[in-house]
């Protein structure tokens, strides 16, 4: 997504991470069969339509930049999706499941990642001139996505991943508003009903969720009570037969001692 950046417009660049959303969905739909209710489609679709409002100005798009994004796109939910179908095939946590592919990940960004910059920009990596400012930030950054990984793993695997692109447009939320905050970035109409829109769908999308959590559950629920129900009234039947039984018996016993 960040060669997506360099090589797009803002505005594409922000319309290929609202497609992600739908993207998610799509590839849960195919891999694993989920379906999701009309009320959880209808609060993506409300959430797209706010962040796209408040964040997409100018769309500019290239050859390479397309083609970027959209091997970003597909790599990044195949990913996300992979990580909670993962965690919950093997039960295994965040943290363990983290140890074991970030060394992968850092030794095929460290082969790869070089070959596609030169690629895309036409500069070696061997002629940056590392400076200590650009190390210390390089550092910083790196620190940052420790966080950001940890956090994506916990996300995806307590939720969805479908959940943590809804969950993680609030980032984009928070940098509008941060922005007009600290920086003194003009904040319109447009991006102040887009945000409220946004936020809108967010919540919408938890309700959604919910209730097809309670739907799901009711429907576990159900059949065991009816197991329940039928298993108590096979026992009452087999005792009352029991009851009978033995009646029966003492009568012909009762019956025997006075002849």
């Amino acid at each position: 997504m960040n060669f997506s950046l360099m090589l797009n417009s803002v505005g594409f660049y922000q319309i290929s991470k609202l497609s992600m959303i739908p993207v998610v969905c799509v590839m849960e739909w195919i891999l694993h069969g989920k379906h999701y209710s009309k009320e959880v489609k209808m609060a993506v679709a409300v959430v797209i339509v706010g962040v796209g409002i408040c964040t997409v100005t100018d769309v500019k798009v290239n050859g390479k930049g397309f083609l970027c994004a959209s091997l970003a796109i597909l790599s990044t939910s195949f990913q996300q999706i992979t990580i909670g179908s993962l965690q919950k095939k093997y039960s295994i946590g965040s943290f363990e499941l983290l140890s074991k592919t970030a060394p992968i990940q850092a030794i095929s960004l460290l082969i790869l990642g070089p070959l596609i910059d030169y690629f895309l920009t036409g500069k070696l990596l061997a002629n940056f001139n590392l400076t200590f400012g650009a190390f210390l930030f390089i550092l910083l950054s790196c620190s940052l996505a420790v966080f950001c990984n940890v956090s994506q793993y916990l996300c995806i695997g307590r939720f969805s991943a479908t959940s943590f692109q809804v969950l993680g447009h609030m980032k984009t939320l928070c940098v509008l508003t941060l922005g007009w905050l600290l920086f003194d970035v003009e904040m319109t109409f447009k991006n102040i009903m887009g945000m409220v829109l946004a936020v809108v769908g967010m919540l919408i999308y938890s309700w959604a969720v919910e209730a097809e959590k309670k739907a799901a559950a009711s429907k576990i629920h159900l059949p065991l009570v009816k197991q329940q129900n039928q298993q108590e009234e096979e026992t009452s039947k087999l005792l009352s037969n029991e009851g009978k039984e033995q009646s029966l018996l003492k009568d012909v016993e009762f019956g025997v001692s006075r002849g």
